[in-house]
């Protein structure tokens, strides 16, 4: 009895403790103004922008990176199998290539699209963002700007993969395989699918810098950074 009496006293203990906290950083977060809290926001996903595009949309950008390199469609994964078998490894190699080369010149483009989405941002839309998640920044993001960021890069990837002549052909051998239900619809065509890999590279990297300065904001060079973060 005495074990029951003790335990239920050490969760009382916690959940007080608990709301506390919260209680605190409530007060903490409402203690900021509407000003400070956009501002904060959007220095923290500009600098989570900069970071993203500057690391992607360069030279071998996505090749290089392991977590964002685009991967060979699913309808040509046992092509590229053939072509290593008999020798012709490297022309698996130059479409992969050219595919992550496409991606890296569309993000390279994306800047503008996602400043415009930051100024529409609206005081309420910046405090629900701030106290959403870690990642709610990038999915308020990837809501805003998905279908003009793939507006823009789409042609800029069909001009990449245009250079060898493999859109067409991909296009057909793998739309057969759609109807089947064999891939995706998306899959299904080749500027789609690296359109939809370079986005998902895109808010991948600034999810990452979203969530690292959540969990570190007094370590950013930001005053208004590490004022509006440091207070959730």
């Amino acid at each position: 009895m005495r074990t029951c009496t003790r335990y239920a006293a050490a969760l009382a203990l916690i959940a007080v403790s608990y709301c506390s906290a919260v209680a605190v950083a409530q007060s903490a977060l409402d203690a900021l103004t509407g000003k400070d809290a956009t501002g904060g926001l959007r220095a923290a996903l500009s600098q989570g922008i900069d970071l993203a595009v500057t690391q992607l949309g360069t030279q071998n950008g996505f090749l290089n990176d392991p977590k964002v390199a685009i991967p060979l469609p699913p309808a040509l994964e046992k092509g590229e199998k053939a072509l290593r078998m008999i020798g012709m490894g490297g022309e698996a190699d130059q479409l992969k290539a050219t595919l992550n080369h496409a991606a890296e010149q569309a993000v390279a483009t994306a800047k503008p699209i996602f400043k415009q989405a930051l100024q529409r941002m609206t005081v309420a839309d910046a405090k629900g963002i701030l106290t959403g998640g870690e990642e709610a920044g990038t999915q308020y993001f990837r809501q805003a700007t998905s279908t003009q960021l793939s507006a823009k890069f789409q042609p800029i990837v069909a001009r990449e993969t245009a250079k060898l002549r493999l859109g067409s052909v991909y296009d057909q051998y793998a739309g057969k395989a759609a109807t089947l239900g064999l891939i995706s619809k998306q899959d299904a065509n080749l500027n789609d699918y690296v359109t939809a890999k370079a986005l998902d590279g895109l808010f991948g990297a600034i999810s990452e810098e979203e969530v690292a300065i959540r969990k570190d904001p007094m370590g950013q060079a930001s005053t208004l950074i590490r004022k509006v973060f440091g207070a959730l």
